[in-house]
């Protein structure tokens, strides 16, 4: 029996054969992806090498599942800092710099002291050099202006920029489904 949740994890699909989400990439266990085949809300689309066993089935995991039953996805995505960061693709928007999620922060850019609101259309992705050096201040008194105005963005648009972030571990049975749009080797 393969230990660990992960180990073999099942690219999930909606009934589209789109994922469910890019980044985070739509993983789920194979404990959850059997419970989900055995329940039949699934069809097993490819497979791993690996088998479990109970004493009356044997079957091999599966790597890429879809659903049966369409998702539709949300038409507002979450304003989170997370999505945030995504729909400015992890760049400050005042230098430019690309950073890791640690290094980066958000700002306002009416500052909550001038009366500026969190929201999609005043938040930016900063770093943290960036927005010390931007404080309180408003974009003109400081002359640091975002390269992209702040918007809220498209579920589909945050899918586009995570589709641009690759996990970092990719089963080869994945990238038929992940990158159905891209040039094929010649």
């Amino acid at each position: 029996m393969p230990d660990g949740g992960f180990h073999f994890p099942a690219l999930v699909l909606n009934a589209d054969f789109r994922p469910l989400s890019y980044f985070p990439l739509s993983l789920w266990s194979w404990q959850d992806a059997i419970k989900a085949v055995f329940m039949d809300r699934v069809s097993v689309l490819s497979e791993y090498e690996t088998e479990v066993r109970s004493p009356s089935v044997t079957m091999r995991l599966p790597s890429v599942i879809a659903l049966k039953d369409y998702i539709p996805s949300a038409r507002r995505p979450a304003f989170t800092r997370f999505n945030v960061f995504l729909r400015d693709a992890f760049h400050c928007q005042y230098c430019g710099d690309r950073r890791p999620t640690p290094d980066l922060t958000f700002d306002h850019v009416i500052p909550r002291s001038r009366g500026g609101r969190t929201t999609w259309e005043n938040v930016v992705t900063a770093c943290g050099g960036c927005n010390l050096r931007k404080g309180s201040r408003l974009p003109k008194e400081c002359r640091m202006f975002p390269r992209l105005a702040p918007r809220q963005p498209t579920t589909w648009e945050l899918q586009d920029n995570g589709r641009a972030f690759p996990p970092n571990y990719l089963h080869e049975d994945w990238r038929d489904y992940l990158y159905w749009d891209s040039e094929l080797d010649s």
